[in-house]
């Protein structure tokens, strides 16, 4: 009898282990499947992933053809992938939106910056950067056509700086090089006075004016 009875109390006691390691597994399981399946980790993701994430959550808006020269009403709207894994970064990835000018002059284009606006987005939500107000037009026909881009990381600086590489007056997205990876997407915008840029090429000029030089940023 005290036999049996010890059997009984092993296997209750067995049991009782086995039911705790299921359990234990399946909460292990279930954690480890909220951190992969529930968000997107960018944490080792190079700067060519990181450009094509930018790629496919940022829109130009009011830009395409330069109807509105003044682009008052011009925005860069960074939002959700629209194609893809469209899953929420399960770590907020910094992104600039820059704006710079380049001048023409009697050698090369001079590039001069405009305005940065700094933001961190997981890509749950929509954030419009509206274009800097008073763009810098050509002054005495000066030819002058201004370039926004959107890229990951910190601010670029040095080399990494944009480059024109074609005729400004007639210079389109291909003309513009970048060395960074980085860069998700590139707008060389209509001149707002084409006939500036039409009739003299190459008129020299110091640096456009109404330029601001700020650096704004919003988490």
């Amino acid at each position: 009898m005290h036999s049996i009875q010890t059997r009984l109390r092993h296997a209750a006691l067995m049991a009782g282990a086995t039911g705790l390691a299921l359990l234990a597994t399946g909460c292990s399981n279930a954690s480890a499947g909220a951190g992969t399946g529930g968000c997107r980790d960018a944490g080792d993701w190079s700067g060519r992933e990181q450009a094509a994430w930018v790629r496919t959550a940022v829109a130009f808006q009011g830009t395409t053809d330069g109807t509105d020269p003044s682009y008052e009403k011009a925005t860069v709207v960074v939002r959700a992938p629209r194609t893809g894994d469209v899953r929420a970064l399960c770590r907020p990835l910094a992104v600039q939106v820059e704006f710079w000018t380049f001048t023409a002059t009697t050698t090369r284009p001079e590039m001069s910056f405009v305005m940065r606006y700094g933001l961190s987005t997981d890509g749950t939500r929509t954030r419009t950067v509206p274009f800097p107000t008073g763009l810098p037009i050509g002054h005495d026909g000066t030819c002058i056509r201004v370039l926004v881009a959107a890229y990951a990381g910190t601010p670029l600086v040095g080399e990494g700086l944009p480059r024109m590489t074609g005729d400004l007056a007639t210079a389109g997205d291909a003309d513009v090089r970048f060395r960074a990876e980085r860069i998700g997407v590139h707008r060389l915008l209509p001149p707002r006075g084409p006939a500036p840029c039409e009739a003299d090429r190459s008129t020299p000029s110091s640096s456009p004016t109404g330029s601001t030089s700020w650096d704004i940023y919003h988490p």
